[in-house]
């Protein structure tokens, strides 16, 4: 869940996480036989510039270049309420509302296609659910969420410092990152080291958290499709149905084999999460240290053997990920890192059979002094990024294999002074470099229609933004 600085410096250390991915139960606390609905939200608004190496573009149809300058920002929603029975036990529901995103040109709500007033198309309605989950449990019996919710892989993750500049760096939907073109940023936006990812949390599925018993605590999730609430069942009259003005997909949630390659290496069944984590206080330190392992496995593949060279031939490997972290804070200052391996790439997404495995690190740091806050993290991560066995690339008229290891490398630096508990300001510089051979689109600038000799297979950004957050 995105960080953000919410709050005044006196408070800001228990405030830095939205109340939409808070582990803790309820989101604010009632008395017994009482209710409280609450109806807390966001906006933010930011001015940046930026340079990429897809600033400019040379394709076969001309030359394309982006505006360094322009605007971001988001906004959120988050209904919801929290009761507790005269008996003690606690319940609630909690949703996270937030606005889409559309092609350039385009208003939000309009159909994509002409750009008319018509029928709004999946993923342009304006406003949609992120989370929506329902809980019921006590402190002394632990938690049970249910509905579309983060699971305790993404609440127990530690380590990734986030709360500062925009609170999101690198994992963002509608902050500073989400301005450089997806190919030259870390993950295509989307970097497996960051576990609070919508891959993982906007999926449908039942978690249980453990009460805390001397600072241990341990949680557990099943996931049984990568479906969200209503996702799946609209157009479900087979098993199958499928989208026939495509054939890229079924339009079955729990479709568990498919014939149509669009379904395979992206959707996922029988995901199960389980987490650890221990917290102390002692002498001033308020420390964390946590474990989680994650297991999905991909819908299987009952198609026609491909003709050319794809990672359908070869199939794809289960979701196996695993990752440790610790941080501790003492006097206002947070240190923390995080690593990640297994099979996995970037967006959660399955690897070929016969592709490397993943690892990544973050390290990070943040300080909060009177109103002011300062932070700052590194990435350095490896995957099998565009490599399947068998894949190529040209160059000098020759068919080269392509590059096994996708490597990536981020730095986030970012401030803020907090005025008031509702209102924010920021700033924030990202850069991020990745380079695969042969992947071409980390080289569009040496586009293969111009026949292009070497393909570098790099890219890199930066971006350098300020704004402020509302929140209420």
């Amino acid at each position: 869940m995105r960080k953000l600085l919410l709050a005044s410096a006196a408070t800001i250390g228990a405030t830095l996480a939205m109340s939409g991915g808070a582990k803790a139960q309820p989101v604010k606390p009632v008395a017994p036989g009482t209710l409280v609905a609450h109806v807390n939200g966001y906006i933010q608004f930011e001015f940046a510039g930026y340079g990429t190496t897809d600033n400019t573009s040379t394709t076969a149809a001309g030359t394309f270049k982006l505006n360094p300058i322009t605007t971001d920002g988001d906004v959120r929603l988050y209904p919801g309420f929290d009761a507790q029975t005269v008996d003690g036990l606690e319940y609630g529901a909690q949703a996270e509302f937030r606005t889409s995103s559309s092609d350039a040109g385009i208003r939000v709500g309009a159909n994509q296609t002409t750009g008319s007033s018509g029928n709004a198309i999946s993923g342009l309605d304006g406003i949609y659910v992120k989370r929506a989950y329902g809980y019921v449990g006590g402190v002394d019996s632990g938690f049970v969420r249910l509905g579309q919710t983060d699971s305790v892989f993404s609440l127990d993750q530690t380590g990734v410092i986030e709360a500062f500049g925009d609170g999101a760096q690198f994992n963002t939907d509608g902050g500073i990152a989400s301005l450089l073109p997806s190919d030259t940023s870390i993950g295509g936006s989307n970097n497996f080291i960051y576990a609070d990812a919508s891959n993982l949390y906007a999926t449908d599925k039942v978690v249980y958290i453990t009460p805390a018993i001397a600072g241990l605590s341990a949680g557990i999730g099943y996931e049984p499709n990568s479906n969200g609430l209503k996702e799946g069942y609209g157009n479900c009259a087979t098993a199958s149905s499928v989208n026939t003005a495509t054939t890229v997909d079924s339009t079955c949630a729990a479709v568990s084999s498919s014939p149509l390659a669009g379904d395979i290496g992206k959707r996922r069944k029988n995901t199960i999460d389980a987490a650890v984590m221990y917290a102390l206080s002692a002498g001033g330190f308020a420390t964390k240290v946590s474990a989680a392992v994650l297991y999905g496995a991909p819908i299987e593949y009952d198609g026609p053997k491909p003709a050319t060279a794809s990672p359908l031939i070869h199939g794809y490997d289960s979701l196996e990920v695993y990752q440790f972290g610790a941080q501790t804070t003492f006097a206002g200052l947070t240190l923390g890192a995080n690593i990640k391996g297994g099979q996995v790439e970037d967006g959660y997404a399955f690897k070929p059979k016969g592709a490397r495995d993943a690892l990544a690190l973050i390290v990070g740091a943040s300080y909060v002094f009177g109103p002011f806050v300062v932070g700052s993290s590194f990435v350095d991560s490896q995957s099998a990024g565009a490599y399947y066995p068998g894949a190529t690339y040209t160059s000098g008229g020759k068919k080269h294999p392509l590059g096994k290891t996708l490597d990536e490398y981020a730095i986030a630096v970012g401030g803020n002074y907090v005025i008031s508990p509702h209102l924010s300001l920021f700033a924030q510089y990202l850069y991020d470099h990745r380079h695969q051979i042969g992947n071409a689109a980390l080289d569009v600038s040496n586009s293969s229609a111009l026949g292009a000799e070497e393909k570098k297979g790099a890219s890199q950004a930066n971006v350098l933004g300020a704004g402020l957050t509302l929140k209420w």
